[in-house]
Parts: C-alpha cells; structure tokens; sequence
C-alpha cells in the first residue's frame, strides 16, 4: 500500500524503522492543500507573521510534547518545512530530531529542534502539528489496542473509516502504534458485505463474480452467523469478517470453521463490530486472527505537541 520511499530528514530521521513511510506523492498533495486552505492559496500570505517578525531573522524551536503518547506524523514535518520555505523564498529550517515515529514520548519531551527563518517556523507551524498530532493520536490509540492484544496471536486491524484526505498518514500512524493496516481502499481488496450478497443473489453468486471479473484481487466475506461462515468458505473464501458477534457465538463460528480447515485449507478470520478494549483479549481467546477497530482513525483525540520558539537570532 505504501510503495514510495520515505521523505528525506535531518539527523538520524523521523520515520518508523523498517517502514517505507506515508506515500511520498499523497503526503505532498495533502502538505500543500493544508497550506492553500491556511495561507489563502500558492503562494499565500500569512498577515501576522509577516507584519511582525523581522525580514531575515532566524530562531530555534522545539517541537514539544504536551501528553504522553506515542509518535507518528514527524515524517511530513520536513515536508511542510520545505514546502512552506519555497512558497517565501528562504531556506528551509534544518531539524535535529530527538524522537521518531513509533517512540513512546512523556509530556516533556523534545521530538525535534528546528532551526532557520522564524518566518518559516511560524508560517509552517500548525500545519505540521494538526499532522503530527493527529496521526499521533491514531498511533497512541493504536498502541492501547496492540498492548491489550499482546501476547494472544491475535493483531488490531484498521478499517476504511479514515479522515478524507488523510488515510495514507492515518494508517501510517497505525503501524506506529504497532496496528496493521487492511486495505487501502475499494481498489486493492474485495470485500463482500450483505448489500453485496443481495445484489448478488448469494454468496456464492458475489464470491464468484468478484473472482471472474478480477481473479488477481483477494476476496474477504462478511459473516453475520457460524452459518453464513461457513456458506463463504464453501463458496471459496478465505477471509471471513466475523461481524458484531456476542463473544460465545464467535467462539463457535470460530471452531466451526477451524474444524473444516482440513479440506479448506488456512481461512484468516477477522472479529470486527462493537469491539471495546475491555473485550479485546476475551475476543482474541477465541482463536481469531485479527481484531478490526474503526474507532483507531475515526475516534482519536490528538496527543497534545507544541511548538515553543526561542529567543530570535
């Protein structure tokens, strides 16, 4: 999903270790619609900033964390830097990044220190931290699930439920917190829910068109009922999604189609629909593979980051 290299940073860097980072293009395309909708437009203007800090003038400051949490989003800020030094014709800030995406933080900390035109850090500062702050309040969210999660087998999933515009940095944010990502969208994976089956005429019917006109595309099926999962692995699925099932009830669709797996073959299973932390590892206890939580992108307070200027150079 997220094929394009990470964005270039001072320092050590601030992505996720081993993670090719949000898509490269889309973060660009999003750090310069935030910046149009702030600034009035390319190149833009902002009044106060540019009425009061004096031409040439060059600071310090620290991206400051206010909350303890978990880090995600410091990717764009070298973005937003960049884009915003272009757009007045300056240099572009360098950073010292202390923390990086994926780190636990305390309230107190320093995740970075940015130095160059105090232009630019004004201009640039709360588009990169309404990023950083809400991808790291996806990322502390999803740590609470993967923590409760942890030692079960089983993995918290995202969903589609993601903010217009920002789903690429939000499910980036969701492998900081130690989630996994589903799909990416409408595109990549073929998910049958029961509008699909009625249009269809069944699921069988659903299974089997989706697989004729795009035989490359992995089908998942929803399943309301121990029988509907079993109807979806007869007709050749091997990704259920186990919906809003009172935990005995999933326990039993669970061991049902597990006892089948001799003929079937390995069929992933997936939990998802009123899931709360409080059931995560009672849900996990029933042999599921995935727990899915859309309330990781959709319901997120931000982490509270601040950015303190320093004395002016």
């Amino acid at each position: 999903m997220t094929d394009a290299a990470p964005l270039p940073a001072a320092g050590p860097g601030p992505g996720l270790p081993g993670d090719p980072g949000p898509d490269t293009a889309a973060l660009r395309r999003l750090v310069a619609a935030a910046l149009d909708e702030d600034l009035g437009g390319d190149p833009g203007r902002d009044v106060t900033t540019q009425a009061t800090v004096p031409p040439g003038a060059t600071g310090a400051a620290t991206l400051a964390v206010r909350a303890d949490g978990v880090l995600a989003g410091l990717v764009a800020v070298p973005e937003v830097l960049g884009q915003v030094a272009r757009r007045l014709g300056l240099p572009e800030p360098a950073v010292d990044w202390h923390l990086r995406d994926g780190d636990r933080a305390a309230r107190g900390d320093a995740a970075a220190e940015l130095r160059g035109p105090v232009t630019v850090l004004l201009v640039a500062e709360r588009t990169l931290l309404n990023l950083v702050c809400r991808a790291s309040g996806v990322a502390t969210h999803t740590r609470r699930w993967a923590d409760a999660l942890a030692g079960t087998g089983a993995q918290v999933l995202d969903t589609r439920k993601t903010t217009p515009g920002l789903r690429g940095l939000e499910k980036y944010a969701v492998r900081c917190g130690g989630g996994t990502n589903k799909r990416f969208g409408l595109h990549d994976v073929a998910m049958v829910k029961d509008n699909h089956v009625v249009a269809a005429g069944g699921v069988a019917a659903a299974v089997a068109a989706v697989t004729a006109r795009f035989p490359e595309v992995p089908v998942q099926v929803e399943a309301d009922t121990p029988e509907q999962a079993l109807e979806a692995v007869a007709a050749g699925a091997r990704f259920l999604l186990l919906d809003n099932m009172p935990t005995p009830l999933l326990a039993a669709a669970v061991a049902a189609v597990r006892a089948g797996e001799g003929r079937t073959g390995r069929v992933e299973l997936e939990a998802t629909g009123t899931l709360t932390l409080d059931r995560a590892a009672e849900v996990a206890a029933t042999g599921v593979d995935y727990l899915s939580v859309g309330a990781l992108t959709h319901s997120s307070p931000i982490l509270d980051l601040a950015l303190d200027l320093g004395p002016l150079g």
